[in-house]
């Protein structure tokens, strides 16, 4: 007879995630992992198979809380542009005892290149940020909030990249006004004078 299990899958895959995003891939043993899990080791391997298989899971849940959060807000905001601020709130206002960065960024900078499937979820997450800003711009362009004149595939991409930036230096002890500055001034390239 099959043993039910002892503990809520959400809530340990949650925790997972969370020390994916603190340690990385790499410095992340399974120990760690069972350790900060709260679960027997024949459980973690049972559930959710080796380390590798717990860190895509671990990157889907990051990456659709992320995709679906950010996404829904930005395009229910009352304005293009507020839209697209949330955006940029999004990567700068992380509370002090949240894991430092982005899960996203940083599995592209340490697994992309050798790991498809890694490569592939980032990817698709980064497409999808750079779709909705395009959207949002042509939205404020329409709207008359955002200038005309820009280029919105080119200006989704800069923007996307300064995003890029600002999740790397979120990472480091870089302090918080000096992220806002660096999207503000990201910011203030869309608005009409």
């Amino acid at each position: 007879m099959a043993r039910s299990k002892e503990f809520d899958e959400a809530a340990v895959l949650e925790k997972a995630m969370l020390l994916f995003l603190d340690q990385g891939y790499e410095k992340t043993s399974m120990q760690d992992l069972v350790e900060h899990m709260g679960i027997h080791r024949r459980s973690l391997y049972d559930t959710f198979g080796d380390k590798h298989a717990l860190f895509m899971r671990s990157l889907r849940l990051y990456k659709s809380k992320v995709d679906d959060r950010l996404g829904q807000a930005a395009l229910n905001a009352p304005s293009a542009l507020e839209g697209i601020r949330l955006v940029f709130r999004a990567m700068t206002d992380r509370a002090p005892e949240e894991p430092k960065g982005c899960l996203l960024v940083n599995t592209a900078v340490e697994l992309g290149p050798r790991d498809e499937e890694a490569e592939r979820l980032t990817d698709e997450s980064f497409c999808k940020l750079e779709e909705l800003l395009k959207l949002l711009i042509q939205r404020g362009q329409a709207n008359g909030e955002i200038v005309n004149e820009l280029d919105s595939q080119a200006t989704a991409e800069s923007l996307h990249t300064t995003l890029l930036g600002i999740r790397v230096l979120a990472r480091t002890s870089a302090p918080k006004e000096k992220l806002l500055r660096i999207a503000s001034v990201a910011l203030s390239s869309l608005e009409k004078d």
